[in-house]
């Protein structure tokens, strides 16, 4: 195999021209196996593999500097760096990672994992490179979905002001994890379609280069200037008139067109920008014909592209979906907003029933939140669903815009809690310590399927920012039983003995129904609590727990500081209550990529770890 002669960086560029498309088939065939058992991003790194395999020969690494736009289709340069081994353990615990990883390897030159970052961050690399006098080329690479993005706009403004080399690479396979999108969508999707452009200009060109002498430096120089050709034929050139240059469309699956118009990109001495059109998916037949599905997928069947284990219960995604489609029947003010995780979020049945009331935004968190509040100040309900993690890119959003003017808007935060495989980037562990910082902000969690419904109804009809958030995969189906009324502010009394009180928060209950069923098998009385409200915490229960219970246990899977825990332990301390208080939660320190078991593990959060520590509490000093 001629993936076998690549064992470290820089080997591409010792093969031979003809193995090179060998080359690119042998690593589609060895992603679409290795993913098919471990599960990851594949319909993108399809999409990337000639771009990735041009990139490694057009520059050296880890010299010169590759940063990649959320990094999840960063595979290829697994592969080209000497990572092929470390695709078995692809995305588990203490195996490799999906994105990139400095600590993984030198060649990865940047964390990611969020989109729209890679430009600022290259350009940064620039601006050091420039500063110390040293000499190697930035390229960043984002994709067009990631384009939707403001931060990329203010990178992009700043990036025309170089004076250096700077090379950034529009991936343009018009999708991210939903279909683009908006302005710059329609705008690509012109560039596109640009033909006569593009004929015309390679026709001028081949003509201006076969003048003896100056062709070659002609051409270079019309390409430098902003009156270049492509300004007398498509006029307002975008990037042009920024002051970057643009060189492209260009076939993303053509290697040798590639290589050719990196090196060209090499010699410009400011800002370039080049084009690249790529096939998400390219190579598998069901990736191509459904690339969201493929966007991110477990482990799957290869014959047939379908998922090896697929869930029949209901997700909180999926009830969430449902719910908010029948509260938007009965009630025509419900709008719903998403910022490109159409899917992802469960929103595409509400898109389908209302058309006229949903709103994605594309990649753009901040303007989602923001839109939000303007809808809800114009008369409207609007219910913004965004995964937790992408959710703290718009905090001053929430603090600004809609918290400060107490509107009425619904966040649904998916994706909260430890999430698994995607890792440090991706986990939902921050969401309860922020949103809780922020005066008018109700915030609420779920136990099970049942009150998950009736805690997204109660929060469409209240008259103030309500954040719920809920975790990713399938609902919990106990505690039917325990379905008492919504009741702003309180918390339930799911089982009330003395001794040791349990309080959990929403998907913790499964958790903390089986602690305490360990603690009552060693004879200890316990008590369980649902919070319910995060925030406003209940303290009405704190005082009365007090009176019977000497020792308080929260239970979150979120940061402990500024989360549940701390809050119970603040109230308890000013309070002056005679109950010592155990936080249960994850520590200050960011959570690895790894199955949701395997990292509850590592944090704690699992029940023979928990009843020792409860024990130790109990009969000694409380730790946590």
């Amino acid at each position: 195999m001629i993936l076998d002669k690549i064992q470290g960086e820089n080997d591409i560029q010792q093969l031979e021209p003809e193995e090179l498309d060998i080359l690119a088939q042998e690593i589609r065939e060895f992603l679409i196996e290795k993913v098919s058992i471990t599960g990851g991003h594949l319909a993108s790194n399809l999409g990337a593999v000639e771009l990735t395999m041009a990139l490694h020969m057009a520059f050296h690494l880890p010299e010169d500097k590759l940063i990649w736009d959320v990094g999840h289709q960063s595979y290829t340069h697994k592969l080209l760096t000497g990572r092929k081994s470390g695709f078995d353990g692809l995305r588990t615990y203490g195996g490799m990672s999906g994105f990139p990883k400095r600590k993984e390897s030198c060649c990865d030159a940047f964390d990611t994992g969020h989109s729209s970052t890679s430009i600022s961050a290259g350009l940064g690399y620039a601006a050091a490179r420039d500063i110390r006098g040293e000499d190697y080329h930035v390229v960043s690479v984002i994709g067009d979905g990631s384009m939707t993005g403001g931060m990329a706009y203010e990178a992009l403004n700043n990036a025309a002001r170089l004076k250096s080399n700077f090379i950034i690479v529009l991936n343009d396979n018009n999708m991210s994890i939903s279909k683009n999108v908006g302005g710059m969508s329609n705008y690509l999707n012109g560039l596109r379609t640009a033909e006569v452009y593009n004929d015309l200009k390679k026709g001028v060109e081949d003509t201006l280069k076969k003048i003896p002498g100056q062709g070659e430096k002609l051409v270079y120089r019309i390409r430098k200037t902003k009156s270049g050709i492509k300004q007398l034929i498509v006029p307002g050139m975008l990037f042009e008139n920024m002051g970057i240059t643009y060189l492209g469309p260009v076939d993303g699956h053509d290697m040798k067109m590639l290589y050719k118009t990196f090196r060209e990109a090499r010699r410009v001495d400011h800002a370039v920008l080049v084009h690249v059109l790529t096939k998400k998916g390219k190579g598998y037949a069901p990736a191509e014909e459904d690339p969201s599905r493929f966007h991110g997928t477990g482990p799957f069947d290869i014959a047939t592209g379908k998922p090896k284990e697929e869930s029949t219960a209901d997700s909180y995604t999926d009830v969430f979906s449902k719910v908010i489609c029948d509260i938007g029947k009965h009630d025509e003010k419900v709008v719903a907003v998403t910022a490109a995780m159409e899917d992802g979020t469960g929103l595409s049945r509400f898109r389908k029933y209302y058309p006229q009331r949903f709103f994605d935004v594309g990649i753009a968190e901040e303007h989602a939140v923001t839109f939000a509040a303007g809808l809800a100040a114009g008369g409207m309900k609007p219910v913004v669903a965004l995964y937790s993690s992408f959710l703290q890119r718009a905090y001053d959003q929430l603090v600004h815009d809609v918290c400060m003017q107490n509107l009425p808007v619904t966040l649904a935060v998916d994706r909260a809690g430890l999430v698994g495989k995607d890792g440090e980037t991706h986990q939902g562990i921050f969401d309860l310590s922020f949103l809780c910082s922020i005066p008018n902000m109700t915030v609420m969690s779920p136990k099970n399927r049942w009150e998950m419904a009736d805690m997204i109804r109660f929060a469409v009809d209240y008259p103030g920012p309500v954040a719920v958030r809920y975790p990713r995969g399938s609902a919990y189906m106990g505690m039917k039983r325990f379905r008492a009324p919504i009741l702003y502010g309180e918390s339930e009394m799911l089982y009330e003995e003395a001794g040791i009180a349990l309080l959990f928060v929403g998907h913790m209950a499964s958790l903390a129904n089986d602690i305490r069923g360990e603690l009552k098998r060693g004879g200890m009385g316990c008590s369980l609590v649902n919070a319910r409200f995060v925030k406003p915490l209940d303290t009405n229960m704190l005082e009365y727990l007090a009176e019977t219970h000497n020792l308080f246990v929260t239970i979150e899977e979120n940061v402990i500081a500024g989360g549940f825990g701390s809050q119970v332990l603040d109230y308890v301390s000013q309070a002056g209550l005679p109950v010592k208080v155990l936080r249960m939660g994850i520590l200050d320190q960011y959570v690895e990529h790894g199955n949701v078991e395997a990292l509850r593990r590592k944090v704690g959060l699992e029940k023979d770890a928990a009843v020792r520590r409860i024990m130790d509490a109990y009969t000694g000093d409380v730790s946590g």
